[in-house]
């Protein structure tokens, strides 16, 4: 199951193992938070049942980023820079997650450095997908702003 899984992609099976024995799976009750917004991130999640919803706080609101799935991860930002978390995830089912500490990554590192390499490329490949989308709805946003400021400059 967790070589389906894109944070996984090409992980041979012991190194699978191996990182099974280190990492903790965690529930995560309905209406919980795996962790929020602006905390200090020490680990990522993979999630293997349940769904969640990926929430960013602006102004006191709260603002639906994505909605993840089993097989989906996050966090792994905070694992690649070191920086604070910059959303929050919400648990919309009780869900259930295979947790990576920093702690575990360095295991794997020390363990068999060309496997930990195709993970840190997959957390890369998947951080860059997901920058590709936004730049998508970014890029959408400022073509029809544009449009718009045209057609009054045009009345």
């Amino acid at each position: 199951m967790l070589q389906a899984m894109p944070i996984f992609g090409g992980i041979r099976e012991d190194i699978l193992e191996f990182i099974l024995d280190k990492a903790v799976i965690v529930s995560v009750p309905r209406e919980e938070y795996f962790f929020r917004e602006d905390v200090r991130g020490t680990s990522m999640y993979v999630l293997e049942a349940g769904k969640v919803l990926v929430t960013k706080s602006w102004e006191c609101r709260e603002y639906v980023l994505a909605e993840m799935k089993a097989g989906d991860c996050f966090g792994e930002m905070s694992l690649i820079d070191l920086g604070p978390r910059t959303a929050s995830v919400l648990a919309l089912e009780d869900c259930r997650a295979i947790k990576l500490t920093n702690v575990n990554i360095l295991k794997i590192y020390q363990h068999d450095l060309e496997q930990f390499v195709m993970i840190q490329m997959n957390m890369a490949r998947e951080v860059s997908r997901r920058l590709r989308h936004t730049d998508e709805i970014l890029f959408q946003k400022f073509v029809k702003d544009n449009e718009i400021t045209r057609k009054i400059q045009d009345e």
